[in-house]
């Protein structure tokens, strides 16, 4: 990644601020704000951007990033994120695990879509309002072509049938459970509401009663979530949002599965491109993340032949000619030098919110944040690329907090680098390991 720092475009209000520098104090990835630390991404730009807007138009995309741990995958997918719900997209993130969110399992994936569901005016789960803000929208619609107040509930099922006549072919249930959740909130049944909107979510037991009144039967199942959807995608459109940018997050945590579940989660991929490529989710933005292992080893996609073929693009190059237009792009990851940069935006950042901002600048210059930022990468083996984390939680809890507090505090003077390795993830600790043997292995 360049050492471009990025360009602010006015004034930053203290709540934006505030969340990010509390994440970094975490050692976590902010939610929001990304744009203000978006180091080296510029390039990446023009070429989203444009993909985004032909989602916007009723297209639909397919990425897969890669990149080594710490390359900023993640924090490159939720900077990503905010451009897009700047463009009034729903977005969600979701993590994928064998244990919680099984690739293989579409039903449980969309489940945990339907959880992380989120907007610009809403936190997860958005669903509901999405929903609501839909029947709002059909009823407006039903008016302007002339529908008179006392038939307006039938003008707006004729029209709902109309919206959902594509889905219905495919998953005639839920556009009966829409139907199901309105008729419960005419009537004044929320309990009713409520679980037939779980059950829309995709969650199981709901209880049978409120199915029954809803008109569906049973759990969604493998099959029956592609319908759910394109459901979903009808709503966030016919409600005014552009589209829906999808996050499949660590997804090379198949290759640590049984192969049987590994070869059905790569195939539930496989499957899962073709139906974005086959023009089935209008409005969908599915982004994929993982590591130069995953694509490229025997136990991930390489796996799977049809597979391979559909995610091969050319890293042969150097790195500066990637494209981004390509169905896979590269994280190159941190050097020094960016590591550097980036710190020199904390500071800046942190600086303008404190009651001297001049004093933090002239503490923590240039000069201190680049022996800052050597001695964390060479804590951890001189590998920068995994340094970030650790870096701009150092940066920010040990010395811009300290300085900030404590008139005569003098990181040259009052501080000494030390990093634990309970504060430390995996990655990290292998990063540090002194010997072999002091490397972690993630065996079967």
């Amino acid at each position: 990644m360049s050492t471009d720092r990025p360009e602010r475009i006015g004034p930053v209000s203290a709540a934006r601020r505030r969340d990010v520098i509390d994440a970094l104090r975490r050692g976590a990835v902010p939610e929001s704000g990304l744009d203000l630390l978006a180091t080296g991404l510029a390039r990446f730009e023009p070429a989203l951007d444009a993909e985004l807007d032909a989602v916007a138009s009723g297209a639909s995309v397919f990425k897969a990033v890669r990149g080594e741990y710490g390359s900023g995958k993640t924090f490159f997918t939720r900077w990503l994120g905010e451009r897009a719900k700047r463009r009034n997209f729903a977005v969600a993130e979701i993590q994928v695990s064998e244990t919680e969110t099984p690739l293989h399992k579409l039903e449980t994936v969309y489940r945990r879509l339907t959880e992380r569901l989120t907007t610009s005016g809403f936190p997860p789960s958005a669903l509901r309002p999405v929903v609501d803000a839909w029947f709002y929208a059909l009823e407006e619609d039903s008016l302007a072509a002339g529908a008179a107040e006392e038939d307006l509930t039938d003008a707006v099922e004729r029209l709902m049938a109309a919206r959902l006549s594509d889905v219905s072919r495919h998953a005639p249930s839920f556009a009966t459970a829409l139907r199901g959740y309105r008729t419960a909130l005419a009537s004044g049944d929320e309990a009713t509401a409520s679980a037939v909107m779980a059950w829309l979510g995709g969650q199981p037991h709901v209880a049978a009663a409120a199915r029954r009144t809803a008109g569906v039967r049973g759990d969604l199942d493998h099959f029956g979530a592609f319908g759910f959807l394109q459901g979903l995608l009808t709503v966030l459109r016919d409600s005014g949002h552009k589209g829906l940018f999808v996050v499949l997050d660590e997804v090379e945590t198949l290759q640590r599965v049984r192969s049987d579940a590994r070869d059905k989660a790569l195939n539930a991929l496989r499957q899962l491109i073709d139906e974005v490529h086959s023009g089935r989710f209008p409005g969908l933005y599915l982004l994929i993340t993982g590591t130069p292992a995953f694509y490229e080893g025997q136990q991930g996609v390489q796996r799977l032949a049809p597979l391979a073929q559909r995610l091969a693009t050319d890293f042969t190059t150097d790195p500066r000619f990637d494209n981004p237009r390509a169905v896979q792009v590269r994280l190159p990851g941190f050097t020094q030098d960016s590591l550097v940069g980036l710190g020199m935006t904390i500071r800046d950042l942190y600086a303008d919110g404190v009651r001297d901002p001049g004093r933090i600048r002239k503490v923590v210059d240039d000069a201190y944040i680049a022996e800052l930022a050597a001695a964390v990468g060479g804590a951890l083996g001189g590998r920068a690329g995994v340094a970030p984390r650790l870096f701009l939680k150092k940066l920010v809890g040990d010395v811009l907090d300290r300085v900030d507090q404590f008139d005569d505090f003098d990181p040259r003077q009052h501080y000494a680098l030390t990093v634990k390795a309970a504060e430390m993830s995996e990655v990290e600790r292998n990063a540090a390991a002194i010997s072999p043997d002091e490397i972690e292995l993630d065996l079967p």
